[in-house]
This record gives structure tokens, C-alpha cells and sequence, in this order.
């Protein structure tokens, strides 16, 4: 088994443990293992203990998802982004990117990633921005267009840590599949992964990342998600110095777009589809940040930001 195979399973086993709702379900599926272990002649009954004490101090190691495993489970679900989307062949217009997105995650309450926070614009007119977990983050040609200064820009990368902090991804897996792989885990604890085991844990992994890369791109998150990003945006827009403002321009000018179906296409995984109205959005807000105002960008912000991103 290679070593990347490894932590995938590794990632998957984590995750199911840390979602979880206490320790005592851990104990007790445990428990359950340790039975079936038992019964089954897999583990005698001096096994089936330590499969019962195991199984609680996994369940107390693992109630987060370490960097390093979000890290890989990361780097799966944006191979699947780039397998549907090609990145911009844009040296200039990437780095800027890498270089405001760098600065706003150092302000966010995450500032840290395993991998490290990186940026990519995707070559698609297709209206949206996707954030894998462990930092990696994906903005279309599309919604950079529908940015009209810097701090707007930075607004929907803000947005997008604000995902990355929050491990929204990672909560979109459903408990359901990793309760199933527990289960597993814990009956297989005594003893190597069978073929069949191994089959299923890898069958919950690939749905593990389905999942995820379903939840981003076709269903969208949650309203109460998407709202909880969006007031990280505004604290990382605060810190950082950028007027939280643009977040409400950003989705102004994103709203005229839509609606004059610019920036939808049949089938297409566009904002709209993923996102609830930015109307909802801007109303949520105005009551953190005050009444709309205009962004009135520094002279030299607005220059790099044509200069990199003006022509795409």
C-alpha cells in the first residue's frame, strides 16, 4: 500500500472519529467492535478489552482532525476541482492572487494550514470560488470579473478562508459514512484490514470526497454556513485593513451579472446555484458593517489590481 494511500485511509479513520459528537459514542462503538470482534472468533476476549480501550483513546486523541490529515484529504478534493476546471496559464495574474490571499489568511483566525494556504485562478467564465480543506482555494476567471476593485477581490477570498477555517468541507461528509467506517475500524482493531475492509474503507473515502466536491460545486453549502463565512470575510477584512465594503460591491455587481445571465451557462457550476441570493447576503452585512458605502480604493492598490487582474 503506498504511502499517499495510507493517509488517505488515515484521513478517512480521523474524520470519522472527529465527528462524533462526544466521546461516549466512541466508547461505545468501541464497545460494538469489540463485540462483533468476540463473537465472530476474530479476538479472543482479552483482545476484545483492548479493542474497547483502544478504541476510547482514539476516541479522546482524534476528537479534531489533525493539519496533516485535513492536509490530504485537501489535495484529493482539488485534484477533482481541476479535473473539471483548467487553471488560467497566467503567471502574473496567479501570483497576485497567492500574494493577497497569503495576506489576508494571516489574519484570519486560522492563519496556518498544514500545506499552507495556496490560490488558483480557474480558467472557466463560470461564476464561482471554491475552498478545499487545508487552504487550497480556487477562484474563476468568471467572478474576478465581476471584481471591480481590489477590496472586492479580497472580499471573496476572505469569504473563502473563512471556509477553510471553519472546516466546512470537512463537515459536509456525511456523519452516516463515517459512522460506517468506524464501525469497521473498531471490529477490525485486533487485527490487519482485509481485502474486503480495506475495499470499504476505500469506498467510504472516494464518497467521503464525493461529498465534499458535491456539497462545493453543485449543491452549496448551508445558509448558515455560507453566513458564517461571510462574517469571517468581514473580521479578515477588518484586520487586514481592507474596507469590508467591498464584499457588499462584490455582490452587487455579481447580482447585475447573474441577472443578465452573463455569468450563467446551462449546466454550468455557477454562483448562483451554490450560493443563497446576494440580497440575503448583503442584508446579513449591513447589519455587522453599517449602510453600503462606495469603496474608495488607494491609488495604488487599484493599479496593481488592473495591472494583474484588470485584463483576465
Amino acid at each position: 500500500m503506498s504511502t499517499l494511500y495510507r493517509y488517505a485511509i488515515l484521513s478517512l479513520c480521523v474524520l470519522a472519529l472527529a465527528s462524533l459528537p462526544a466521546c461516549k459514542t466512541m466508547d461505545t462503538l468501541s464497545e460494538v467492535g469489540a463485540g462483533v470482534a468476540v463473537a465472530t472468533g476474530v479476538a479472543t476476549p482479552q483482545q476484545g478489552e483492548s479493542i474497547k480501550k483502544a478504541g476510547s483513546a482514539v476516541g479522546k486523541t482524534f476528537e479534531a482532525i489533525t493539519p496533516e490529515q485535513e492536509y490530504y484529504i485537501g489535495r484529493t478534493v482539488g485534484a477533482v476541482v481541476l479535473n473539471q476546471y483548467k487553471p488560467l496559464n497566467n503567471e502574473a495574474a496567479n501570483n497576485y492572487l497567492n500574494v493577497l490571499g497569503q495576506t489576508l489568511a494571516q489574519f484570519s483566525d486560522k492563519p496556518e494550514t498544514f500545506g499552507g494556504y495556496h490560490f488558483l485562478i480557474m480558467e472557466t467564465e463560470d461564476v464561482n470560488a471554491f475552498s478545499a480543506p487545508g487552504g487550497l482555494i480556487f477562484i474563476s476567471r468568471g467572478m474576478i470579473r465581476c471584481c471591480q476593485n481590489e477590496d472586492a477581490l479580497a472580499a471573496v477570498l476572505a469569504h473563502e478562508i473563512g471556509h477553510v477555517e471553519l472546516q466546512h468541507g470537512l463537515q459536509a461528509i456525511s456523519k452516516s459514512r463515517m459512522t460506517s467506517a468506524l464501525t469497521i475500524l473498531a471490529t477490525e482493531s485486533a487485527k490487519s484490514l482485509g481485502g474486503q475492509e480495506l475495499a470499504q474503507l476505500t469506498e467510504a473515502f472516494e464518497g467521503s470526497i464525493t461529498d465534499i466536491t458535491s456539497t462545493m460545486m453543485n449543491n452549496g453549502y448551508s445558509r448558515g454556513f455560507e453566513r458564517q463565512a461571510d462574517r469571517a470575510a468581514v473580521t479578515i477584512l477588518q484586520r487586514s485593513g481592507y474596507d469590508p465594503n467591498g464584499l457588499t460591491t462584490m455582490l452587487t455587481q455579481m447580482k447585475k451579472q447573474l441577472s443578465h445571465g452573463d455569468g450563467r451557462k446551462p449546466g454550468g457550476h455557477d454562483f448562483a446555484k451554490t450560493h443563497p441570493s446576494p440580497d440575503s447576503r448583503i442584508e446579513d452585512i449591513v447589519k455587522w458593517v453599517g449602510p453600503v458605502k462606495p469603496v474608495v480604493s488607494p491609488v495604488v492598490r487599484q493599479a496593481r489590481f488592473q495591472a494583474a487582474a484588470g485584463k483576465i
